[in-house]
């Protein structure tokens, strides 16, 4: 079994870290920055930095944390949010992002994927998808932070976009995200299982057995872990043990 990351995932509105419910109803959290010092030194595998209202506002405005970070925290950094185009991506690759997640241009130009794919590398292609369940067994994929639909059904869309370049998937379950009440397994494991990509799973973590079954019932690569850290619930390296407890392959800090 490869080794599961854990990674932390950190949504921002302007330069504040915040937290919803559903990515709803926002609570500032902090300064992201120190956030991620922090996540850096207990050992964290990865960092995500999302910024949630980029695409209602056509920017994104995180560069100058991402050079921030860049210069301070030594882990991949995968940014997104209100990337539009190739420059964009450019951009936020020279500030020091290591990938960058598309969803809102991605699905109005899906183009946009191949372009990403074929001028930086399809590892620098993230797909980012928010997830809302229709029916069981059944999900549609939504953009502008879970607000807007797009009438896509989230597994056609995932392999349409691999099949355009894209080298990994952020998976987000809009239900469960900000809940504690556990992944939601069966997208996890409906994505995982028809692309042949890593797939990080999103929403919902509210304890590391819910970290276990993502991964082995939704074959999942990836955690991303939002409210647990930024409210102090646990930290990193009891997460980490406690996963080699339950059986994971996690990297030894």
């Amino acid at each position: 079994m490869p080794r599961t990351r854990l990674i932390a995932r950190m949504d921002i509105k302007g330069p504040n870290l915040i937290k919803g419910i559903n990515l709803e109803g926002l609570r500032k959290i902090g300064d992201p920055r120190e956030f991620a010092q922090r996540y850096y030194e207990q050992g964290v595998d990865e960092l995500i930095y999302i910024d949630i209202v980029a695409s209602l506002y056509g920017r994104n405005s995180l560069t100058d944390i991402v050079r921030h970070t860049a210069e301070h925290v030594f882990v991949p950094l995968i940014v997104g949010g209100g990337v539009r185009s190739v420059r964009d991506a450019e951009d936020l690759l020279n500030a020091g992002a290591d990938k960058v997640a598309i969803n809102t241009a991605a699905i109005a130009s899906p183009k946009l994927i191949q372009a990403i794919a074929r001028q930086f590398g399809s590892q620098c292609m993230v797909l980012s998808i928010e997830a809302k369940q229709i029916t069981p067994g059944k999900w549609e994929a939504y953009t502008d932070n879970g607000r807007e639909r797009t009438g896509l059904d989230v597994v056609n869309w995932a392999r349409q976009a691999i099949d355009l370049g894209a080298g990994e998937i952020l998976l987000t379950s809009v239900d469960r995200e900000g809940t504690r009440k556990g992944f939601d397994v069966a997208l996890t494991h409906a994505v995982s299982s028809v692309v042949p990509v890593p797939v990080i799973a999103s929403g919902g973590m509210g304890s590391v057995e819910h970290m276990a079954q993502v991964v082995n019932e939704g074959l999942a690569d990836a955690v991303a872990i939002a409210d647990m850290l930024h409210y102090s619930r646990i930290e990193l390296p009891d997460i980490r043990s406690a996963a080699v407890s339950l059986g994971l392959e996690v990297r030894k800090p």
